[in-house]
């Protein structure tokens, strides 16, 4: 396995069946949860930048010269649009000191939210979608991700705000 495809699967994570994507975003989970420990909301946006840029390169390589601009195997886009996704949990718990996984409902809302975006794409996502490039297969993901991390802010607004929980 090549570097390319060992970043662009994440370690092999986008071969496994069923719904590779929902499994790359499985993996990033933990991944958030290791950054945000070791260095908080500014550990994870530096990794996220870095997800960025090695996953439009990591893609280019892996299809280069084929057909499929997007092939499944690929998930280190669900990894970053992920990662953007929890930043919605990971800036209020880094700037209040709270433990991130006391905010776990918000876990499972950027989960959920990311995959439902990611899989339906709507608007601006379906058009980064249909780039048919490097760069589009890693947009419709950050783009989902930023859509998710609105969601979770509007979620946790109208739990705390509105509900008073």
């Amino acid at each position: 396995m090549n570097i390319a495809t060992l970043i662009g699967t994440v370690g092999g994570v986008g071969y496994l069946r069923p719904a590779p994507g929902t499994w790359g975003s499985f993996a990033a989970l933990p991944m958030v949860l290791v950054l945000h420990s070791l260095g908080g909301f500014p550990l994870l946006l530096i990794a996220t930048f870095i997800v960025i840029f090695a996953g439009i390169w990591a893609t280019g390589v892996m299809t280069a010269g084929k057909e499929d601009h997007d092939p499944s195997e690929i998930v280190i886009d669900e990894v970053a649009g992920q990662f953007i996704a929890l930043m919605a949990i990971s800036y209020p718990a880094w700037a209040n000191d709270i433990p991130i996984t006391a905010l776990w409902p918000g876990w499972i809302a950027g989960f959920a939210l990311f995959r439902l975006f990611d899989i339906t794409k709507p608007g601006p996502i379906g058009w980064a979608d249909r780039r048919g490039d490097a760069l589009g297969v890693m947009l419709d993901d950050l783009i989902a991700g930023v859509f998710a991390a609105i969601g979770v802010i509007l979620l946790a607004g109208f739990s705390h705000g509105v509900l008073g929980l």
